[in-house]
């Protein structure tokens, strides 16, 4: 017995002397035994029933039951398990009429050493045997499961190898349309499926052979229906092991469709226009009212107006009778780009109008831009008319500042119209730097409550992990602020970091996290911890050499530290960010661009810069699962950083879907709700910058 684990046995005898011989002969020989005494058939069944006993040792001469019977009670429960038999007086006929009877083995009580002998000659057999039959039933229940679900399950199933199907049900044919196996079977798994589901089905593959597919995850993809349109499916990967090797197991859950009340289909259409599909006017402002009446658990709520530039000359183009239908499809166009929490309604003649959550300010604004340059890339068809058209979106952050929906729909109405008076095919974002006496009065109470935050130590640390796509990532964290109001309920940066920007309370506060952020490293020996920085630090000439001080007070290694940068700010002051590159990696602490992606293609500033990361925006992960286009371009990126041995991050990541994209784009982390949701990691404030009213009022 080579294995130095504790051993379940069980004592049949009327005496408790033979567990201490047991328990001492296998402890004088370095072993753990946990013996039950049975001293009756009846405890005996209660132990086998509840235990998992690896061996029997019974001695013959003080219990009850012979062996025959023992082995028959034993066999209901564990048939596979050895009986060793002990007596007072063994000979050669004695121990053949007990090995007959049932035992291994039948040894003498006052013979600890062939005691010993015995048990661990039958321990190792028994272990051999069972591993041997594990694997031989893990085989058997593998092919069981095979033929079960291939002949018998209504969930449809798939086996892939190296990408080719190798073997199908029925449901499976039923779904993909297929008369017989021939039809699927040995083509490649990508033929069932629209181009626009080829890159997260193939980077499910992927992951799942690499093992980083999440149990449980489904992926959405889509495939062709009888009737031509796209019909969705949600799918499920896992590995399985034959003979010949590793396969990808795919089920699609076959649920039929329940039908509708016809009453409540009917008023599910009344709340929608018909052209658009979007809410009516009236069932859009009651969403939206009762959306603003509880705020997102991150990020913020912004308000868009999207109206298509000059549809008149549209009207003139194909006729007024199908300007609808245009109208139709500009608005599938826009819908293919909303997030699953966002919400739209047609507001008046050809406006659009959605409530999107998102980070910040700015990331409702590209998504308004990605919307714009695709719709002027975009071809419209009415019979064999090709029409094309552009549109203006107008964006406003929602905040406390409005004091009515009325006057944030206006306000996004204006932010339009700014954006059409220089020519529209644009995205104007009516910024919070629009100084007006409603905003000075806004920020002079954000101001006090940031200081009274600062000085009563209401200001907390969260981390937001970051997972490995290509390999195992372990303690890296994307490090975020949180404000305590007087209450003890957070507040979220987008409330309050606004004000502090426009205010030159940022580098009081960047200093905070970075301090906070080294406790954080030296807390928990994270490999690397992100800090973003804002522009007013960036333009703080002391900046590096404090981190680099604080750095060596808390002995962190500046290696485990990195300051990142948005690319448009970095890109805004180039030579400001470069220095600040320079100094930093003079100092030995990492650099990283986040939000990257805004302008395709545009690596020179990479090489400007010189990152050790970079982040890729995560306004870029909707559209990103279906847009062909926009997969190509990430792919690039990642190829481009490849080979500047820069590392990319994909930012909000939300579902596997979108891992299962990056996965194949070839994407080395990413970080996100998918990943884990932000949390607080620090309670109470640490040694930081300055917090003296008088140190705050002076940035």
């Amino acid at each position: 017995m080579t294995e130095k684990h504790t051993v379940s046995i069980a004592v049949l005898s009327g005496t408790q002397d033979d567990v201490q011989l047991v328990n001492g002969s296998l402890r004088d020989a370095g072993h753990t035994a946990h013996c039950h005494w049975i001293e009756t058939p009846g405890r005996f069944d209660d132990i086998l029933g509840k235990e998992r006993i690896e061996l029997i040792i019974i001695n013959l001469n003080n219990y009850p039951d012979p062996i025959r019977q023992v082995v028959k009670q034993k066999d209901r429960f564990i048939p596979e398990v050895p009986i060793i038999a002990l007596s007072e007086s063994v000979d050669e006929e004695s121990i053949l009429k007990a090995m007959k009877d049932g035992a291994a083995d039948l040894v003498s009580r006052d013979q600890k050493a062939r005691i010993l002998a015995v048990v661990n000659r039958e321990l190792r057999a028994f272990r051999v045997e069972r591993a041997l039959n594990s694997t031989l039933n893990s085989a058997t229940e593998y092919r069981k499961q095979l033929h079960d679900y291939m002949q018998n399950s209504s969930t449809a199933i798939a086996y892939i190898q190296e990408g080719i199907v190798t073997e199908v049900n029925n449901a499976w044919l039923r779904i993909f349309q297929a008369k017989t196996q021939d039809e699927i079977v040995g083509l490649p798994l990508m033929d069932n499926f629209l181009e626009e589901s080829h890159a997260a089905v193939k980077g499910a593959l992927i992951a799942t052979t690499q093992s980083k597919w999440k149990k449980g995850d489904k992926l959405h993809a889509k495939t062709r229906a009888k009737d031509g349109s796209a019909a969705a499916l949600d799918l499920e990967f896992r590995i399985v092991e034959f003979d010949d090797g590793p396969y990808v197991q795919i089920r699609i859950e076959s649920l039929p469709t329940a039908a509708e009340e016809p009453t409540k289909l009917v008023h599910e259409a009344l709340k929608r226009d018909p052209t658009t599909l979007f809410f009516h006017r009236a069932q859009f402002l009651e969403r939206v009212t009762k959306r603003l009446s509880r705020k997102p658990k991150s990020g913020l709520q912004a308000l868009v107006y999207i109206k298509p530039d000059d549809f008149s000359e549209v009207r003139s183009a194909v006729g007024i009778l199908e300007t609808e239908e245009i109208l139709a499809q500009f608005s599938e166009e826009v819908r293919k780009r909303m997030h699953p929490r966002d919400v739209a309604g047609r507001f008046e003649g050809t406006v659009i109008m959605a409530l999107l959550e998102r980070g910040n300010e700015r990331d409702a604004e590209v998504w308004g831009k990605q919307l714009v340059e695709h719709v002027q890339k975009h071809e419209f068809n009415i019979g064999d008319q090709k029409v094309r058209l552009t549109c203006t979106v107008g964006v406003v952050g929602v905040s406390s500042m409005f004091s009515s929906l009325e006057e944030m729909v206006s306000a996004v109405a204006d932010a339009h119209d700014q954006g059409r008076s220089v020519g529209g095919n644009s995205v104007f974002l009516r910024e919070s730097t629009d100084i007006d006496t409603r905003l000075r009065k806004y920020d002079e109470i954000w101001v006090k409550r940031i200081k009274a935050a600062m000085l009563e130590k209401r200001f907390r640390l969260a981390q937001l992990p970051i997972a490995g796509l290509r390999s195992e990532s372990t303690k890296m964290f994307d490090m975020l602020i949180r404000m305590l109001d007087e209450q003890g309920n957070s507040i979220l940066p987008s409330e309050f970091l606004p004000a502090a920007e426009r205010n030159n309370l940022m580098k009081t506060i960047d200093r905070w996290i970075i301090s906070a952020a080294i406790e954080h490293c030296k807390d928990t020996n994270a490999k690397t911890v992100f800090v973003r920085i804002s522009r007013h630090s960036m333009q703080d000439n002391s900046l590096v050499e404090w981190i680099r001080s604080e750095l060596q007070d808390h002995a962190v290694d500046p290696a485990c530290f990195c300051i990142q940068i948005p690319e448009q700010d970095a890109a805004k002051y180039i030579k400001e960010s470069k220095e600040k590159a320079d100094e930093l990696r003079k100092a030995g602490i990492g650099f990283a661009l986040e939000h990257y992606g805004v302008d395709k293609n545009r690596f020179q500033i990479l090489d400007i810069l010189k990152p050790n990361y970079i982040k890729i925006d995560g306004e870029l992960m909707h559209s990103l699962l279906t847009d062909t286009a926009m997969q190509e371009a990430v792919r690039q990126l990642a190829s481009a950083a490849q080979q500047r041995n820069i590392e990319t991050i994909a930012e909000r990541v939300e579902n596997a879907n979108a891992m299962a994209v990056l996965f194949q784009l070839g994407v080395h982390y990413m970080q996100g709700h998918y990943v884990h949701e932000p949390e607080v990691v620090l309670q109470e404030v640490v040694r930081a910058a300055p917090t003296t009213l008088e140190a705050i009022g002076s940035q």
